[in-house]
């Protein structure tokens, strides 16, 4: 039977005061024009940093984290951070993003929640921004990131590197900032969010917003367990069937039912405790506002937009290119990477990642992914 578990909190943000872990943080203190025609104050961005950046400033890479990601790209897990970083396997000395060689540097994304500047941070009037927080694009997010280069001293990435939505962010930091980005590498993503996406995206936020903890944005001040939780953790099952290949899910869980649990008796079979475990995980450590913040920033997503098109957009791009897609992958049809591989004139072809998980092989497919990361480097 299922095991009785705390109420989750309001948000699973983190919020000043929390530990920090290894984050720095960089502050854009003036005002911060957004593309759909809001403004921000000012904003913070969450990053965390390894190896160091030589004198000539040309080692540094910078890594996409993707829709519910953060900035602990590696690094175990403990104060600050809820989860071990999602790339520990690939960040370290001798590895192929190399601390020795490289200045690795990942930002929470602008619209987060884990120290970067979202709806559940505090707005100037010193509530939490709430229903208030401003309509973002994709192109806000690399704006910011652009600043955050600017003050770290960097004026050209080595590489920008990517998986699903961090793979769009690299897209658009290549296309916005060519001579910014000398090398660029997409996992698993697309020049734009294809309809079927904003139809999937479309049933999260109403998951959300229906929900009645949901306030219309404004609960973060709730106690534990009256948050819109329930609505998040159905926006993360609706996404979880996304992210993981249709074979996986039938040969690790079939129609099997849990163990010790029936479904006749009201019991669950064992794929809804899978989802449920996942769901639970998320509304611990994540913000339903910057869910759905994000979620219309993903939908935003189109690399042609103002720019002639998409075929006109992948021609600008003058770095070195890698592309690859994934295996089994549910969220972007093989098409959609091959229009990539074919438009950037910098990229050699497409790369093939084999993983039994689906679209969330950019996260596991490690031994893969190694190697693409060395070539793209060296």
């Amino acid at each position: 039977m299922q095991t009785a578990v705390s109420p989750p909190p309001a948000t699973g943000a983190w919020r000043e005061g929390d530990p920090p872990g290894r984050r720095q943080w960089f502050t854009h203190s003036s005002a911060f024009a957004l593309e759909g025609g809001g403004t921000l104050p000012e904003f913070t961005l969450a990053f965390e940093s390894w190896g160091r950046l030589n004198p000539s400033k040309t080692n540094a890479v910078l890594l996409e984290h993707a829709f519910t990601g953060d900035s602990h790209a590696a690094g175990e897990a403990g104060p600050g951070h809820p989860s071990p970083g999602w790339w520990d396997s690939l960040i370290g000395p001798g590895l192929p993003l190399d601390t020795d060689r490289y200045f690795i540097v990942a930002a929470n994304a602008l619209g987060g929640c884990q120290g970067s500047t979202g709806p559940a941070s505090l707005a100037p009037d010193g509530s939490p921004w709430g229903s208030r927080f401003p309509l973002l694009t994709l192109r806000d997010l690399v704006a910011a990131e652009a600043r955050l280069s600017t003050w770290l001293g960097i004026s050209r990435w080595r590489a920008v590197i990517g998986g699903s939505m961090g793979g769009n962010r690299a897209l658009e930091w290549a296309v916005t900032w060519p001579d910014r980005v000398a090398a660029v590498m997409v996992l698993g993503s697309a020049a734009v969010t294809p309809p079927d996406h904003l139809a999937l995206g479309s049933a999260q936020i109403h998951a959300i917003t229906a929900d009645p903890g949901w306030h219309g944005g404004d609960y973060h001040h709730l106690p534990p367990g009256e948050g819109p939780h329930r609505g998040l953790g159905t926006a993360r099952r609706i996404a979880h069937l996304a992210y993981r290949a249709e074979a996986e899910l039938e040969q690790r869980f079939g129609r099997r039912p849990q163990d010790g649990e029936d479904p006749f008796l009201g019991g669950r079979f064992a794929i809804e405790s899978y989802f449920d475990h996942h769901a639970d995980k998320l509304v611990r450590r994540f913000d339903a506002g910057s869910y759905v913040t994000l979620t219309r920033v993903r939908n935003s997503h189109d690399l042609g937009r103002g720019r002639g098109g998409v075929s006109a957009a992948l021609a600008g791009i003058t770095a070195e290119a890698i592309v690859a897609r994934l295996s089994g992958d549910r969220m972007y049809r093989p098409s959609a990477l091959d229009e990539l591989a074919t438009g950037i004139a910098g990229c050699a072809g497409i790369s093939e990642i084999v993983s039994p998980h689906g679209h969330d092989g950019f996260l596991t497919a490690t031994d893969q992914i190694g190697p693409l990361l060395r070539a793209l480097l060296d």
